[in-house]
């Protein structure tokens, strides 16, 4: 009896240590792998950050675009138990182009960790229509995306829009995260319920900008009596009587400017790091956020939150929101595939990502590979045999002088010498035949010129087809070439029409590209080895001949010659 409720103890706690379901539901086929590291090799956090927003990048090395719905409609977003949806939103989602971005709430971000996990499902075209919780709702006053195509700016957090004091607010395609404004110092005024920050109540506000203008002066954004200014390329903060930076600011460059108000204290940083920090006035009735006075260049997703943030968030939304390569790794799988090790490999990632004219150029240069591999097979092997009956010819013709041996041909099949001693042979018995006894000089020279044609022809036997190796040489790479040239315009022209800069949405484009050069240089390299080998082989057996050549009319002449 102890022992059953032993085994059924284990049982049980085997059964609650068992990792995540390996797929969420088998409807959707495909799925991308999200892991935030927080670690000293990915990102270093300080600290965990509680119910935070951050942005996912979908891109052809990690979504399949091709299977999933083209609106996105499909697309589920799951936590890293494999089992709870969590509330996302798709600010941006392009098949055509293959890029999209989305914003997922997580319920936190671990600091240390390689397990803050999450999946994007796709790839289901019977999936239903689904009311997904708002994901900028609790905890903000406005969000702004300017992902809009045209017309007033919406705020994401409660449906408000922007107005202008003066004009249309410009789009860039190319923003941070897709589109951008692109704000010519006119002033974009976004009203506010200012009972959620009114007084001297804790708030974030948080912005990326691009000056296009290395000392114009500005003011990114206002919010009562705290002001974000740019002046000589310098950031500062103007908190009422109070200052804090300056922090350098410079043009052409997206930059992450957050400031955080807690407990009447300003926090002021610059992508990521504190500039500074000074008693914050008290912000009375506000009732509009200013955006963009006297400012010239871009501005992308500005959020103000209803509640101080700290270090690790600032930390985390430069890293996650910007280009940060450590924090994000990201992978796709199928259905079926384990959890861990069912990723395609990089090889695999940049076969699908070939476009057609690489793929053009690598079937090509496949069908070159294999011409060139299999007149160096069949070139190796008859040089190898020509050798080796040379030897053995040599050995005998040395050994019997008379030459009565060599009557008697087994072995010798294939031998150069050979053949070239049995024309020497045929035409000192033509000679004999007719009557002669001795060979002058001038037949002499007859027997050795037609030797000389057998040799000529038997080197043309030896060279044939080594032309198709020094094509392989010399076009192989210049072909795979072409292959990445075609295939790195394509990508970028892609990547203009998108509007996207995203290094991860570039990368696998180009190095799916290169993989064509690649393919030149394994076509030419085992080619030009091949070819140096055949030649140095080629050029001692006809040395061999020439030797024999001369060996033969010598021996002639002594057995043969006019005395």
């Amino acid at each position: 009896m102890n022992l059953r409720k032993l085994f059924l103890g284990l049982a049980a706690a085997c059964a609650l240590a068992a990792p995540a379901h390996a797929w969420w539901q088998d409807a959707w086929t495909t799925r991308a792998r999200i892991v935030l590291d927080t670690r000293d090799q990915g990102l270093k956090l300080p600290a965990a950050v509680q119910d935070v927003v951050v942005p996912v990048r979908l891109h052809t090395g990690n979504f399949d675009f091709t299977a999933a719905q083209p609106d996105g409609s499909d697309l589920r977003v799951i936590g890293a138990d494999d089992k709870t949806p969590l509330p996302f939103e798709i600010e941006r989602f392009d098949p055509i182009n293959e890029l999209a971005v989305l914003w997922v709430r997580l319920p936190v971000v671990e600091a240390g960790s390689d397990k803050n996990l999450l999946h994007v499902y796709a790839c289901n075209a019977q999936a239903p229509q689904e009311t997904r919780a708002p994901v900028f709702a609790e905890g903000f006053a406005a969000v702004l995306h300017f992902d809009e195509a045209s017309g007033p700016v919406t705020d994401r957090a409660h449906g408000a829009t922007a107005t202008l004091v003066l004009g249309e607010p410009k789009r860039e395609a190319a923003g941070l995260l897709g589109g951008a404004w692109r704000s010519d110092g006119t002033l974009l005024s976004l009203p506010v319920a200012g009972k959620q920050i009114a007084g001297g109540g804790d708030f974030t506000l948080a912005l990326w900008v691009k000056p296009e203008d290395e000392t114009a002066d500005a003011t990114l954004a206002a919010l009562g009596p705290l002001r974000l200014q740019r002046s000589g390329g310098q950031l500062q903060l103007q908190a009422g009587a109070a200052r804090v930076g300056p922090a350098a600011l410079p043009a052409g460059a997206w930059a992450h400017v957050v400031l955080s108000v807690q407990a009447g204290q300003a926090t002021l940083s610059l992508n990521g790091q504190a500039v500074g920090q000074a008693a914050a006035p008290s912000l009375g009735a506000v009732t509009a956020l200013e955006l963009g006075r006297g400012f010239k260049g871009l501005m992308d997703e500005v959020q103000l939150l209803t509640r101080a943030e700290g270090p690790a968030w600032t930390v985390l939304g430069h890293a996650a929101q910007g280009l940060d390569g450590g924090l994000v790794r990201a992978s796709r799988d199928q259905v079926g595939q384990p959890e861990e090790g069912g990723e395609p490999g990089y090889m695999g990632v940049l076969v699908k990502n070939l476009t057609v004219d690489a793929w053009v150029v690598i079937v090509i240069l496949g069908v070159m590979f294999a011409i060139a591999a299999w007149v160096m097979v069949t070139k190796a092997r008859l040089v190898r045999q020509i050798g080796q009956a040379n030897d053995r010819f040599l050995h005998r013709f040395r050994a019997d002088l008379s030459g009565e041996s060599l009557k008697d041909a087994r072995g010798l099949d294939g031998s150069t010498l050979y053949q070239l001693w049995r024309t020497g042979q045929a035409e000192i018995g033509k000679r004999f035949d007719a009557g002669r006894t001795e060979l002058s000089g001038a037949a002499l020279d007859a027997i050795k010129a037609t030797m000389d044609a057998v040799q000529v022809r038997q080197n043309h036997h030896l060279n044939a087809r080594m032309v198709l190796l020094t094509i392989a040489i010399s076009g192989g790479p210049f072909l795979g070439l072409l292959g990445t040239v075609v295939g790195v315009m394509i990508t970028f022209a892609a990547i203009a029409a998108a509007g996207d800069v995203n290094v991860n949405a570039i990368a696998p484009g180009i190095a799916a590209a290169l993989l064509a050069t690649v393919a030149g240089l394994g076509v030419a390299i085992p080619a030009l080895f091949g070819y140096n080998w055949l030649a140095a082989q080629i050029k001692n057996i006809s040395s061999d001949m020439q030797i024999f050549v001369d060996e033969f009319v010598t021996r002639a002449a002594e057995a043969h010659g006019q005395r």
